[in-house]
């Protein structure tokens, strides 16, 4: 990848990683489901503004319109409200370390995804290295017999499954698209679907904290906006799999941040999780591979 690639990539994970700690600051007055609404509404809003600024014709075909807005409900309302709804009884540190098990869930569902990339024994060992280390991440409250963590890890592990999904749906399913076009179609489909299922659900809250209001912001308009604009504008020339590499950088920003302003703590077993998930990282990648092979030629 070129240098300026790998500066969208650091940048989106070190801004992804932060959602973590937005989502624990919202959970104090916000519920899941409306944090995932609040979040993508105001992602839309800032994108519709964009769209119009530079002047872009919105498509008129009302099937690719229906395929976007699908595509934005699987990469945005959903994991956007199974994260916070994990993060109840998990440390944001965490989710983002399980959160890195998206280019292993990746792969999986490439392989089996009708015209995806199929996994080779590398990748096969990589994924078995990231479920290894998402069992060290279970160990704490499986000891303690914390079967609500139990299941936030199962909730979390789901959100990186529709990242997955998405990812292979776009790349298959979907045309190339303005990236503008794209990201403001989906955040809009996203943010229909999130707010008639958090109005079923519970009821429309009241904020009364600034801090809640700074962070709802800050999620919607740098994590969502602005974030998923240059995903959009990066991902056809890097693709899915580098694509995914930012959540290697993610639990990096989202530990600092968590420790620093949330006094979150983590476990011996949460570093060897987050190290069987890296190497799982790398193994895909062929990192390992290339080199152990690169040795033996000499």
């Amino acid at each position: 990848m070129a240098l300026r690639d790998w500066f969208w990539i650091l940048l989106l994970g070190i801004i992804w990683g932060f959602s973590f700690p937005l989502n624990a600051i919202l959970l104090n007055e916000l519920t899941p489901l409306w944090i995932a609404a609040g979040r993508v509404t105001i992602g839309a809003i800032a994108s519709i503004i964009f769209l119009l600024i530079l002047k872009k014709q919105f498509p008129l075909d009302l099937i690719l319109i229906l395929k976007i807005f699908l595509l934005g409900i699987i990469s945005y309302a959903i994991p956007f409200a199974l994260f916070p709804l994990a993060q109840i009884h998990l440390a944001s540190g965490v989710a983002s370390i399980l959160n890195a098990m998206t280019p292993i869930t990746t792969v999986i569902v490439s392989h089996f995804w009708i015209g995806g990339e199929k996994a080779t024994w590398t990748k096969a060992f990589g994924i078995g290295a990231g479920f290894i280390g998402a069992t060290f991440l279970a160990l704490p409250a499986l000891q303690t017999g914390g079967n609500s963590q139990i299941w936030a890890i199962g909730l979390a592990l789901l959100a990186t499954l529709c990242y997955a999904t998405s990812l292979n749906y776009t790349k298959i399913n979907l045309p190339k698209i303005d990236a503008t076009i794209l990201a403001t179609i989906a955040l809009i489909g996203a943010s229909f679907g999130a707010i008639i299922i958090a109005l079923i659900f519970d009821e429309i809250p009241t904020i009364t904290k600034t801090n809640t209001w700074i962070a709802l912001f800050t999620i919607g308009l740098v994590a969502t906006a602005f974030a998923f604009q240059i995903m959009y504008r990066i991902l056809p020339r890097i693709g899915a799999t580098n694509l995914t590499i930012t959540t290697f950088i993610a639990p990096i920003s989202a530990i600092i941040l968590g420790a620093s302003l949330l006094g979150e703590e983590l476990h011996l077993s949460h570093y060897l999780g987050m190290l069987f998930i890296f190497l799982g990282l790398l193994m895909i990648d062929g990192r390992i591979s290339k080199r152990l092979r690169q040795i033996k030629i000499k």
